[in-house]
């Protein structure tokens, strides 16, 4: 299985001066880390001192998809945000990620090079996916697991949103994936994070397992959960989402947000959970 690398020299080039653009717009970071794994290196950035959240975000948004997120989190916390190894940002791969246990291990090998021996760990989209893999198979280091607007844990992507995903890759232009991410979340394509998720589709080739749903898996779950889901989605059915988790996770705090869609405003919900 390969890894993920950019196109080109010139791409990593183009894809940068976006990131650039994208992290202008969020907090300053008190320190930035480059975390060897056995996966490649992690990039990190903490923000903030205290209680220590580990955010992911969803495909392809970086750390920088927190955007002004990361002050709210980090009022009274340190937060710890990833670049998600094998997608685009500042994380290198240099082998590959072949399935849930490989992430798992990858997320606590992260946890472990900072330091920290407990920790909240947040997941958004598809980054919900990557902290359930490490609460299923390396929870040792996890002191909960805030799961919003979850992909590919409970059920599997819509069919509306493999055909349109699949219509956008054969097409390559810009203006489809615009169409799609609107489409998807409701994201304006002229958004510097927003731009960003799109350079990253164009300049970078990802080779990542499927994200499958992890079935009688999650009932490995242990920590404290919290998880969150829009019954008005298009990525996938929210309300059959959140039974399912209800069902494998009995002791989770699962929320159907009955108005809204993939994109939840949830950090004030995440933040009291914690704290609890």
């Amino acid at each position: 299985m390969k890894t993920g690398t950019f196109a080109s020299p010139e791409a990593r080039e183009r894809y940068f001066a976006a990131y650039r653009l994208a992290m202008a717009l969020c907090p300053a970071p008190d320190e930035v880390s480059d975390v060897p794994t056995s996966f490649g290196t992690t990039r990190v950035y903490r923000f903030g001192h205290g209680v220590p959240l580990v955010l992911l975000p969803g495909l392809s948004a970086t750390s920088a998809g927190w955007g002004a997120e990361l002050g709210r989190y980090a009022r009274d916390n340190a937060v710890y945000a990833v670049d998600t190894l094998g997608e685009p940002g500042h994380s290198v791969q240099t082998a590959p990620i072949r399935n849930a246990v490989d992430r798992g291990r990858w997320l606590d090998e992260v946890l472990a090079g900072l330091g920290l021996d407990l920790a909240h760990l947040v997941g958004a989209s598809s980054g919900g996916w990557h902290v359930c893999a490490a609460a299923v198979h390396a929870p040792e280091r996890i002191a909960s697991i805030s799961l919003i607007d979850p992909t590919g844990v409970t059920v599997g992507f819509g069919f509306g949103v493999v055909w349109r995903a699949a219509l956008a890759s054969l097409i390559r232009r810009d203006r489809a994936w615009r169409w799609f991410l609107r489409w998807a979340g409701g994201l304006d394509p002229e958004r510097p994070d927003v731009r960003l998720v799109l350079a990253g589709i164009r300049e970078y080739r990802a080779h990542l397992p499927p994200q499958l749903p992890f079935g009688e898996a999650l009932r490995e779950v242990r920590v404290p959960t919290l998880a969150l889901f829009g019954g008005r989605n298009v990525v996938h059915d929210g309300v059959k989402a959140a039974d399912r988790m209800r069902e494998l996770v009995p002791h989770a705090e699962v929320e159907l947000w009955p108005e809204s869609g993939h994109r939840l405003d949830a950090t004030e919900h995440v933040l009291a959970f914690v704290r609890r």
